[in-house]
């Protein structure tokens, strides 16, 4: 993968989904106490869709029918069918860096911590690969400016492993043949076309593939 340009300067620094008020007084016919939170039904059911149909054949009332709630139920979390791909998008890169974020503050030796990172992206990305599938099919698809929120996203995250590969290169711990750069796009290549080829009842488990892969990657980083 290459790297993404930095947004320009006045765009949106914040997404403006309002899915995190679970807390707040539910529309007329929504969710009541115990069931599943509104915000959720709805991401689960545009998920779903998007999947199967794709963004663009995907109409909100088809999503809102799915979900068992009104349009009213959706605006009131959602101001749009945008907001609902971007939230796909969003939640699955706050997961990922944050289990990156541990990983790499976790201390010990940085060719476990890059072991570790490599697997689990791999992990994450099978286990949410209805998102996975939507994130690198639909990505056009989203309003230039929450385009730019998730490329600059993808960007945090990437630059967090490359200093990982960095480390290891200036301590000799990894060869610097290769630069920190091609070694992410090494990676993140094979991760991006796993919602490609992966299937659920396949001969590996999603720990299995995310151990070869992360193998493979050491091995290439060997000085």
């Amino acid at each position: 993968m290459t790297r993404e340009a930095a947004p320009a300067e006045g765009t949106e620094t914040a997404a403006p989904v309002r899915a995190a008020e679970e807390a707040a007084p539910a529309p007329e016919g929504t969710a009541g106490s115990g069931e599943v939170p509104v915000p959720r039904r709805l991401l689960a059911a545009a998920t779903r869709l998007f999947a199967e149909r794709g963004y663009d054949r995907t109409s909100v009332q088809e999503i809102v029918d799915a979900a068992g709630v009104t349009k009213g139920a959706l605006y009131h979390y959602f101001d749009s069918k945008d907001d609902l791909l971007y939230e796909v998008y969003a939640r699955m890169l706050r997961l990922q860096q944050e289990r990156l974020d541990a990983i790499a503050d976790s201390g010990g030796p940085v060719a476990d911590r890059l072991r570790a990172a490599a697997a689990d992206v791999v992990v994450t990305t099978l286990d949410n690969l209805d998102d996975a599938m939507i994130f690198f099919r639909s990505l056009h698809q989203l309003s230039p400016a929450k385009n730019l929120l998730v490329r600059a996203e993808r960007r945090r995250y990437h630059e967090r492993f490359r200093a990982l590969v960095e480390d290891g290169q200036r301590d000799g711990t990894f060869g610097s043949a290769t630069p920190a750069d091609l070694v992410v796009d090494y990676h993140f290549g094979a991760v991006h076309h796993l919602a490609s080829w992966y299937r659920a009842d396949g001969p590996l488990g999603p720990q299995e593939v995310a151990d070869h892969l992360a193998d493979l990657l050491l091995r290439a980083l060997r000085p």
